[in-house]
């Protein structure tokens, strides 16, 4: 949840005209749910729970929304030149946008990867979503080694700073089109405000 709650801290910092609005709403319902989540859960995950899991799901939805906005308003102001000369601006918001969809990316692969964290917890999955390289050697690891959600931070951000797989492998349709789309995006990201930058900046 750290990484979760920094992730909207820096959403609140994004300039007025790209950040949702009012600015109070996503990070009050999302310290609303995350407290929620706290009292169903206040441990380690150690066994499935539908509530946690809807509030989790709910909790990703929002930072996925308000990223997509943040997204969405940096490529209007780049492509339409409103913008101006406010590179600083146009910088920092990509960096924080490219940053959020790398944890957006990752919080979805944690949910979805043998159907969450609490059935990987209970041992309720029975074959993988993708392979991290401690299950495909067993002398890389423990025989009960799970990946925690900082390999799925990890696996994230090198797929969206390499654009293909690294280390991890998809096994299933839908992580390979979850990969995808990250790669695409983060692509997208990268060349229009580098393309901006390089004509932008004096």
């Amino acid at each position: 949840m750290g990484v979760v709650v920094v992730t909207l801290v820096l959403q609140v910092a994004l300039p007025a005209d790209m950040a949702l609005r009012p600015w109070w709403l996503l990070p009050g319902v999302s310290v609303l749910l995350v407290v929620a989540l706290l009292l169903v859960n206040p441990g380690r995950m150690t066994q499935f729970s539908a509530v946690e899991r809807t509030i989790s799901l709910l909790i990703v939805g929002l930072v996925t929304v308000v990223n997509a906005w943040s997204a969405a308003s940096l490529g209007y102001g780049i492509g339409t030149g409103t913008i101006g000369d406010r590179a600083g601006a146009v910088l920092v918001t990509g960096g924080v946008v490219y940053w959020t969809n790398v944890v957006v990316f990752s919080l979805w692969y944690w949910e979805f990867d043998r159907g969450g964290p609490g059935r990987r917890a209970a041992g309720r999955a029975e074959f993988p979503d993708l392979q991290f390289p401690q299950m495909a050697d067993p002398d890389l690891a423990h025989r009960d080694w799970e990946p925690s959600y900082l390999d799925y931070l990890y696996f994230s951000f090198t797929n969206a700073a390499a654009f293909s797989p690294t280390d991890v492998m998809p096994l299933r349709i839908w992580a390979k089109m979850t990969m995808m789309l990250q790669a695409a995006i983060s692509l997208v990201l990268a060349l229009m405000v580098v393309a901006w930058a390089v004509g932008g900046l004096k």
